[in-house]
């Protein structure tokens, strides 16, 4: 990232080779229109050509890749809303998880066996809104947007989710 901040075009072209395939997945896990995925992994990396230098942590301990995601997020969030001005909102299709990602198996393999165990009972849409806000780090708004469900709804299926959560670890 250091050297991305300092315009290394090599830097920026071996970032976006190893990082474009997993976001894009991730990107695909949350909308299912190709314009619109193209379009915020577009801009996501204009973003981080043009402010490599905010980036505070080191490419070492794996936050870039964090970094990356939170952009990412934030710019899909954008594009649902110009979508969402201009016509319908984004379907529930969109946001509902394709067969097992590795985001999927990465967390089950970072999390014991026991709180891996509850994440998979979760009902798919209290699973949803954990990721988002807990993994991802969006807010109720941020998630309301990316889900396609009412502020009030994200706020119910957190709550829900915590309790369960609660009840399968105890």
């Amino acid at each position: 990232m250091r050297r991305v901040a300092r315009g290394d075009r090599a830097a920026f072209e071996e970032l976006y080779r190893r990082s474009a395939p997993w976001l894009t997945v991730r990107l695909r896990r949350r909308c299912s229109d190709e314009q619109i995925v193209a379009e915020v992994l577009q801009e996501t990396y204009l973003a981080v050509w043009r402010a490599a230098g905010a980036f505070a942590g080191s490419a070492t301990d794996g936050t870039a890749v964090g970094w990356l995601w939170t952009i990412a997020a934030r710019r899909l969030i954008d594009a649902f809303r110009r979508r969402a001005h201009h016509a319908q909102p984004p379907s529930a299709a969109a946001a509902e998880p394709a067969a097992r990602a590795a985001e999927d198996e990465v967390l089950e393999g970072v999390v014991g066996d026991e709180v891996g165990d509850a994440l998979r009972r979760l009902a798919p849409e209290l699973r949803q809104v954990l990721q988002a806000m807990v993994l991802d780090g969006l807010s109720v708004r941020e998630t309301s947007v990316l889900l396609g469900v009412p502020e009030g709804t994200v706020k119910t299926r957190a709550r829900r989710a915590r309790i369960a959560m609660r009840e399968a670890l105890s």
